[in-house]
């Protein structure tokens, strides 16, 4: 993906989480939910983007 496409990705997902908060009445706590949930979720987006996490699955906690 382009840094171009990344960077309007970025700007759509701002723009509804503004949209929602914005013009979707509800209660506060929901509103602070949703934010969390969508800013981890677009975190976690941007660093599997950059990292590779498929060599995380070789890592053993514990005994096995």
């Amino acid at each position: 993906m382009s840094l171009i496409s990344l960077v309007v990705v970025l700007i759509i997902v701002g723009v509804l989480l503004w949209l929602v908060n914005a013009y979707i009445p509800m209660d506060a706590t929901i509103k602070k939910i949703i934010n969390i949930v969508v800013i981890v979720v677009v975190v976690l987006w941007l660093l599997s983007m950059f990292f590779d996490f498929g060599s995380l699955n070789a890592i053993k906690i514990g005994r096995h």
